[in-house]
């Protein structure tokens, strides 16, 4: 019998196919075990024939960028992390993939920010993101950092004609404000939805796109699912975040673009849909989303 531990690091096993293929609007394939290769065939032989890779650094946005330049299936969203802003500027070395970071300060941000300019500019990449605010493991001293760096990349994304990812941790009303504030792009996308149903009523008005992941399967985020409900069926898409949020019932085990199968179906159960119709929705949504 294989122990606990193990069973946590086995992969799940794979969902029955949908019937009509979706896409993963936003994963990590960098985090992933196995090669891009390898998890690209394994998610198309569910349903799920095309994904947004998200970068996180200007390393991470660089490595989606030459992936979706490879991949027709693959679409890449560039960006600094909330959490990746204060780092930058503070001259924290965590976190930048093991190559050399510069010594901080407005000059390094500036320095990566360019870097984020250039990539948003190449056809391949279909959004500026993931960014937003985190609350949660950025400390009071990196708040203004952060809203400056996202007031940013809202330029970014709307001096290119891109999509923007939003990454809201902790952060709702304040997320909302600076969007407001600026002037939100033509496309939002709110990644892992976190939301109460009164903000998705909220941001329904505003036209954006909610993305729901894992999360939304799990037995105590009722909360979440009435949100879902108060999503108009044509801002809906889904996510897995990969190789984040496995969705119920496989929770604490590795997450990967084919298992976005198993949210779709918990999707459509609180829906009241059959699972071919939401997953039509999807598929449209996000196309429109990421304009390909």
């Amino acid at each position: 019998m294989a122990s606990k531990d193990t069973d946590r690091t086995t992969p799940p096993p794979l969902p029955a196919p949908l019937a009509v293929p979706v896409a993963d609007s936003h994963t990590h394939l960098d985090m992933q075990s196995g090669t891009p290769a390898e998890g690209l065939a394994k998610a198309a032989s569910v349903g799920v024939t095309t994904v947004v890779q998200v970068g996180c650094d200007v390393p991470g946005s660089r490595w989606a960028a030459e992936l979706a330049a490879v991949y027709e299936s693959v679409h890449a969203a560039v960006a600094l992390h909330p959490n990746e802003a204060p780092r930058i500027f503070l001259g924290d070395p965590d976190g930048w993939s093991g190559q050399q970071r510069p010594a901080g300060g407005q000059a390094a941000l500036d320095a990566a920010l360019a870097e984020i300019d250039a990539l948003a500019a190449l056809p391949q990449v279909r959004a500026v993101g993931e960014t937003g605010l985190d609350y949660f493991r950025t400390g009071p001293e990196g708040v203004e950092i952060q809203k400056e760096s996202f007031r940013r990349h809202i330029e970014i994304a709307k001096r290119h004609g891109k999509a923007l990812v939003i990454h809201d941790r902790d952060a709702h009303e304040d997320v909302i404000s600076v969007l407001l504030a600026e002037g939100a792009p033509d496309r939002v996308v709110f990644h892992c939805y976190s939301g109460d149903a009164a903000m998705a009523e909220l941001c329904a008005e505003h036209g954006w796109y909610l993305s729901f992941a894992g999360p939304v399967t799990f037995k105590a985020n009722q909360p979440l699912r009435d949100a879902l409900l108060a999503t108009p069926l044509d801002r809906i898409l889904v996510e897995t975040d990969a190789p984040f949020l496995t969705p119920h019932p496989y929770r604490g085990r590795p997450n990967a673009p084919y298992l976005i199968p198993v949210t779709v179906r918990s999707m459509a159960d609180t829906l009241g849909l059959h699972e071919d119709e939401l997953a039509k929705a999807i598929a449209t949504n996000t196309g429109r989303a990421f304009d390909y």
